[in-house]
């Protein structure tokens, strides 16, 4: 079965409109400090692809070395994110009783599409002519900071953070997938289901769907840098703060995030 047979058969929402429970008081989380391994990340894209296509293809759509660098090096990121994604999932799923029989069905399918996500990146590095990155060793307690397969709260704290990570430093790193039209469309249909992931465990978590100011919603100090500039208002000269509130003029404009900033949030969780 190819990649996108197999996406169209992972792909069902139906999963995603059922009511699901809402966490109770969430245990104090001391912040953890910026210890990671930085440097085993290439700087790029952290968002996802879904689609597949020809080696020809892919590699007639870059225009230069330089381009191509940018895309693979966007794609490794991406990859290693993707990584980290489905092996959380995976191991949350293997724990036991830790997820509610209510909500396994929200995460076997999000297991489902993280695991369809590394399959695509790692072919689609192979037909560029780069060999996929190796899978990192993960740390999610975050050097014991974290017990997320003992603690359902905490797997769903560190399960919003993954996710809104993601989708914001995917738009920060746009600009690396713009040469290559093919892998631009998929990064583009990705990054709608990624942020779908996100909603869905935000309200999991008796929280907005969506991000209001720098606020990620009843979570820990230690999450604050995946939120930090959420709070901008002022867009391509427009302030919807004075048309619509801080707020609500916040929440209508999600901001990107830096590779550099995606980069460090991921090493953490990074041994």
């Amino acid at each position: 079965m190819n990649i996108l047979k197999l996406l169209d058969k992972l792909s069902d929402d139906s999963f995603f409109t059922r009511q699901t429970s809402r966490s109770g008081t969430l245990s104090d989380i001391s912040a953890f400090g910026k210890k990671a391994a930085v440097a085993a990340l290439p700087l790029g894209l952290a968002g996802l692809m879904t689609t597949t296509a020809k080696a020809e293809t892919l590699t007639d759509n870059v225009p230069g070395t330089a381009m191509k660098s940018a895309l693979t090096d966007a794609l490794q990121l991406a990859l290693t994110l993707e990584y980290l994604e489905d092996e959380y999932y995976r191991l949350g799923l293997n724990a036991g009783t830790l997820i509610p029989t209510a909500d396994r069905t929200v995460f076997m399918q999000i297991s489902k599409h993280e695991a369809a996500h590394v399959a695509f990146l790692k072919s689609t590095l192979t037909a560029l002519g780069t060999a996929p990155a190796a899978k990192p060793t993960f740390d999610f307690t975050a050097g014991g900071n974290f017990t997320p397969f003992t603690n359902y709260q905490q797997f769903l704290i560190l399960a919003q953070a993954f996710e809104d990570t993601g989708v914001r430093a995917y738009k920060g790193q746009a600009g690396n997938v713009m040469s290559n039209k093919t892998v631009l469309q998929a990064a583009l249909q990705i990054h709608s289901v990624e942020a779908r992931h996100a909603s869905q465990v935000r309200r999991m978590r008796a929280n907005k769907g969506w991000i209001e100011l720098a606020n990620g919603g009843n979570m820990p100090a230690a999450t604050n840098a995946v939120y930090a500039g959420e709070d901008v208002t002022l867009q391509a000269g427009f302030n919807t703060a004075t048309a619509f509130g801080a707020a609500a003029g916040s929440a209508a404009y999600d901001e990107v995030l830096s590779g550099t900033d995606a980069a460090a949030i991921a090493g953490l969780f990074i041994v």
